[in-house]
């Protein structure tokens, strides 16, 4: 059994919480540990919240072709970072300038915050990779151009960090659903530690990017060493407006939609069918897994969902949950090597390899899930989500309410039967694609732990720890 002895003078007087979960003995316990550090608060530092109020529906106004301003919601926190993916909803500048009094702005270096739900207190950076972003209500923006004292990615990686996470949700109110305030974080303390250290978050920051960019110029070139086999390197579909299908064409694809029988699926089927060295459809070319797993109830289970996969292929985290507890769809069971290819028109290119860390994990309905002995997962990866495989799974897509390529429709894709000593090279630049990714989230997490270190021990021991880490990713040591 744990107790505290609480004076009525000691009371929280920043959230007026009378609750025992708020003063439990691990609570008290931070709570001392960080008044003996020298501190300061979100606002004395400079920090500015914000959050979009209520705004009539804009639901109809969102775009998913990545055209317009971001529209940040609590699915684009993923692990300390902005994650914009196909899923990111993007608005029109005049429809954000008819609210502008209800839909918070936001810029890269800003941090956002998850204000309740399931995400509470989660946060993330937002990157460079837009000049501008708008948010939902369910999202908190803390605005970092003016901080003093306090660098802005150490206070991100304080927040982000397991204590910071803890005093996140023990200011969360609890009246109702459990929820942050403005007030509540402007008040929050930050320790202070010198400016060498909390710069070296911003150096962990850059270092880290440019291993992720570095990635994704390694994806690149595996992308084009495929479709250059293809001779497709440069090509660019081409949508038609007048063109002349038999009937018997449309009799034998039962299907009579104009879209289906555009000319650059033919481009793309020629091109696949003058390859050298042969091709196949993909359903002679994998395996496709469609068994049903059953789970049990009172068992935890990992669950892999489309907004889990990143634009390189991997596989950014996944959720855990009693059998019971996991939505319907969690019904197929994934193996190391496998590809999954999601099912869904909107989110076509969401396909992933299963690497070691994510064997017999489970992964929503909405993937196909393969492998192949003909072709290398990292090959069947990098054709499916170039053009030759976008192109050929929208093609595929039918349905009214949700659009989706069905089982048979996925097996008449077709793709080259790849010659060996390509599949080779593209295995290697993918597998260097993916080291540099884990290198890249490795400094990250060393981040978060030394801001955990240097409150646990000293900002010395935390230097000192984070530069053994540093050498293990063989970069430049931190100045």
């Amino acid at each position: 059994m744990q107790f505290s002895v609480v004076q009525k003078t000691e009371l929280d007087n920043i959230v007026l919480r009378l609750d025992a979960e708020f003063y439990r003995p691990e609570q008290l316990a931070l709570q001392s540990k960080l008044e003996q550090l020298d501190s300061i608060s979100v606002r004395n530092a400079g920090g500015e919240l914000d959050c979009s109020a209520f705004y009539p529906s804009i639901v109809p106004y969102y775009n998913f072709e990545k055209v317009g301003i971001p529209f940040l919601r609590v699915n684009e926190i993923q692990n300390g970072l902005l994650h914009i993916s196909d899923n990111t909803a993007f608005l029109p500048q005049e429809i954000l300038d008819e609210n502008r009094t209800t839909i918070a702005r936001s810029g890269p270096g800003d941090l956002i915050i998850a204000k309740g739900g399931n995400s509470l207190a989660k946060v993330a950076l937002l990157t460079e990779e837009y000049r501008h972003f708008s948010v939902c209500r369910d999202v908190i923006v803390l605005k970092t151009s003016r901080l003093s004292n306090i660098n802005r990615y150490y206070l991100w990686m304080y927040l982000h960090s397991a204590v910071g996470q803890k005093v996140l949700l023990r200011t969360a109110s609890q009246t109702g659903q459990p929820h942050l305030t403005l007030e509540a974080i402007s008040q929050i303390e930050i320790p202070l530690f010198t400016e060498r250290f909390q710069d070296s978050f911003e150096w962990l920051y850059r270092e880290s990017q440019r291993l992720k960019n570095d990635s994704e110029c390694e994806y690149g070139k595996a992308q084009i060493l495929l479709l250059s086999e293809l001779g497709l390197a440069n090509w660019q579909p081409k949508h038609q407006l007048p063109f002349v299908k038999n009937y018997s064409d449309t009799e034998h694809a039962g299907r009579i939609d104009a879209e289906y029988f555009q000319p650059k699926y033919e481009e793309i089927a020629k091109a696949i069918r003058s390859y050298s060295d042969g091709w196949d459809s993909l359903g002679n070319l994998v395996d496709l897994k469609d068994k049903n797993f059953c789970p049990i109830e009172d068992k935890e289970y990992k669950y892999i969902e489309l907004t889990n996969i990143t634009a390189n292929g991997e596989i950014a985290g996944c959720m855990t949950e009693l059998g019971e507890d996991l939505p319907s769809r969690a019904r197929c069971k994934v193996a190391t090597n496998d590809v999954i290819v999601s099912s869904i028109e909107g989110s076509l290119p969401s396909i992933a390899l299963i690497e070691q860390e994510y064997d017999k994990v489970l992964c929503s309905t909405g993937f196909h899930v393969i492998s192949s002995k003909s072709l290398n997962s990292e090959t069947l990866l990098v054709a499916l989500k170039s053009i030759a495989g976008q192109i050929q799974l929208k093609k595929g897509c039918s349905g009214t309410i949700l659009t989706a390529i069905n089982k048979n429709e996925f097996s008449k894709i077709i793709l080259p039967k790849i010659a060996q000593n390509t599949q080779d090279e593209i295995q290697q630049k993918v597998t260097e694609s993916f080291n540099l990714r884990k290198q890249s989230k490795h400094l990250l997490e060393c981040a978060k732990r030394a801001v955990e270190i240097a409150i646990e021990q000293n900002e010395e021991a935390a230097l000192k720890w984070l530069q053994q880490q540093v050498e293990k990713v063989e970069i430049e040591p931190i100045n």
